[in-house]
Order: structure tokens, then C-alpha cells, then sequence
């Protein structure tokens, strides 16, 4: 399979690359999660404790963002129940970033996959957690704690360029990845397949056939 690779005359490689890699300001953004990190998301329970990590609360960051970027959107994909595997994408100021995580409840699925999008906008905790009580009625129990940020990142090391334009081949190679789940959760062997897509669809093509056979061999078996 061919490579097709975009050339431009010499005259214009200077305005090409100047408009290409022109960075958003993110600073914005990044306070406006910090200010709406003040929800908890649980990812785990064993018997009486859970394990925690802030997270922003979708309330108020909608409250921040819905000021900053009339077009910023946040949306959700659950790829599975039991427990829940659910994907956040977050865009605002022109950048989209995804987070993917699990949880025991829908809610804390929904919120450490936002938390972890935040986390490649340059805003989150990248320590374990804490570990809490844990009631099955009234969930962690998270009154002490404090959310435990990251030092702010330096803007000048660290502002984040505008998602890439996607790869067809990348796009075609999600999809057919995506339809091989939808039979493979029909077959009932959904939970183990998704360990596979924790870290995602693969980095490369090369990388993405390499799960789809392995995601091949887990429908066979």
C-alpha cells in the first residue's frame, strides 16, 4: 500500500509551517478544569475501600468552559458494562484530547475517563489515588480529602497543537476494529477483549492489525 505524502512549493513552506503548528492558547482551559476539579471518581473497590482520583465535575466545568469556547464539546462512549469501560473526548480551544478508564459504576466510568482527557490537556493527578472507605450504599467516602494536583505546567513546554488531521487508513482501521468488538461482545467474550483496547486502537496501522488479530483469535477461541 502506497504512502501519499503532501509537498508544497519551497516559496511556501515557511507560511505552511507557521499556520500549521500554530498553538492554542490553553491556559484558559487548563483553569477552567482546575476550577472543576472537585468531583471524585472511583476505579476500583475492595470490600470496605475504594480507590479514588479527582476528577473534574461536568457541572461546573460546562459552568467555566460554556465562557471560554461556545463550541467546546465533551461526549461519551461506553464500550462495555460490568464493569463499565467508558471513553471521554473533550474538545475546547481547538483541541481534542480522549480519555478512556474504568469503573464499578456507570458515573465513575464516565468521570475517571474525564479525568484522564484532562490529564493530556496538562491537568490531573498522575499519582495512584487515595484509598477510602467504602460503604455499597452511600459509595467512597471522600469528605477529607483534598484534590491533589500537579504543579501547572509550563505553557511555553507544554501548550498542545490542534489534533492532527485523522488518518483514513487509521479511521478505516478503527472501524473495522470496532465492528470485530460488536461481534466479539455478541459472543459474550467482551470483557476479555477490552483489556486489549485499554490503551487504545494502536499508534500506527500496523499496530491496529496487530490487535484485530489478536481481537480475531479471541472471537475463534
Amino acid at each position: 500500500m502506497g504512502t501519499f505524502v503532501e509537498t508544497y512549493p519551497e516559496s511556501r513552506d515557511s507560511e505552511n509551517c507557521s499556520r500549521l503548528w500554530a498553538m492554542p492558547d490553553l491556559d484558559p482551559v487548563r483553569e477552567a478544569l482546575r476550577a472543576s476539579m472537585t468531583a471524585w471518581a472511583t476505579l476500583e473497590v475492595r470490600g470496605d475501600q475504594a480507590r479514588v482520583v479527582p476528577a473534574p465535575d461536568p457541572d461546573r466545568l460546562t459552568e467555566h468552559l460554556d465562557r471560554l469556547d461556545a463550541d467546546w464539546s465533551l461526549g461519551w462512549a461506553c464500550d462495555q458494562a460490568g464493569p463499565y469501560v467508558v471513553r471521554a473526548r473533550l474538545s475546547a480551544a481547538g483541541v481534542s484530547r480522549e480519555g478512556l478508564s474504568t469503573g464499578p459504576t456507570l458515573r465513575d466510568a464516565k468521570l475517571a475517563a474525564l479525568a484522564e482527557a484532562a490529564r493530556f490537556y496538562g491537568v490531573g493527578s498522575t499519582g495512584e489515588g487515595h484509598w477510602v472507605e467504602y460503604d455499597p450504599e452511600e459509595g467512597a467516602n471522600t469528605a477529607d480529602l483534598e484534590p491533589t494536583l500537579d504543579a501547572a505546567p509550563d505553557p511555553g513546554r507544554t501548550a498542545l497543537p490542534p489534533e492532527p488531521p485523522r488518518d483514513p487508513q487509521m479511521e478505516k482501521a478503527r472501524q473495522h476494529i470496532d465492528e470485530l468488538m460488536d461481534q466479539i461482545r455478541a459472543a459474550g467474550k467482551g470483557k476479555e477483549a477490552q483489556r486489549l483496547l485499554m490503551s487504545g486502537y494502536g499508534k500506527t496501522v500496523a499496530e491496529s492489525r496487530e490487535i484485530y488479530k489478536e481481537l480475531q483469535a479471541i472471537l475463534r477461541s
